[in-house]
């Protein structure tokens, strides 16, 4: 498992669920979720899910200063889901989920991953996102693991090669 990385000054360190800055931006993330979908559609991860063994949780530093976080779910030996995907609002579109996205291939690679997944919101806020992930090579899919069809939801999914190795 990589456990830091420092990429273009961005640090993506392993863990952080406990530092105050990382419990206020998935506050943050929550909060924001349920202003798009309603609560049966929010499957965003609280501190305390994203505990998990399944789960390995990253937080995305510059200096001091935190600038995202992310996290990759185990589905199967070799399928894994993109969760918990936050870019602070004083970093959005300088590249931090960018840079935090080919983290999680190059470690879904890593990990002998065939697929990666992901389920997002489907509301306009959720757009920037959309073109990111779709930039990544992601395409829309149906429902996989426990998820459901929901109008709510947009389910995405790529498979992961040699060429996510990271530079």
């Amino acid at each position: 498992m990589i456990g830091h990385v420092t990429v273009n000054t961005l640090a993506i360190r392993i863990g952080g669920l406990d530092h105050p800055a990382v419990v206020n931006l998935l506050s943050e993330h929550l909060q924001s979720m349920a202003l798009h979908s309603p609560p049966e559609s929010i499957h965003a991860l609280d501190l305390d899910a994203l505990r998990q063994p399944a789960i390995t949780f990253w937080s995305a530093w510059q200096g001091e200063q935190l600038k995202g976080c992310c996290a990759l779910k185990q589905l199967a030996a070799d399928h894994g889901e993109v969760k918990s995907m936050r870019t602070s609002n004083a970093s959005r579109r300088q590249g931090v989920g960018a840079q935090m996205l080919r983290h999680l291939l190059a470690e879904a690679l890593r990990r002998n991953y065939r697929r990666l997944s992901l389920e997002t919101g489907a509301a306009q806020a959720f757009e920037p996102a959309h073109r990111l992930y779709a930039s990544f090579g992601f395409s829309r899919c149906g429902p996989f693991g426990d998820y459901v069809e929901d109008p709510y939801s947009v389910f995405m999914t790529r498979d992961v090669t040699p060429a996510d190795a990271a530079p």
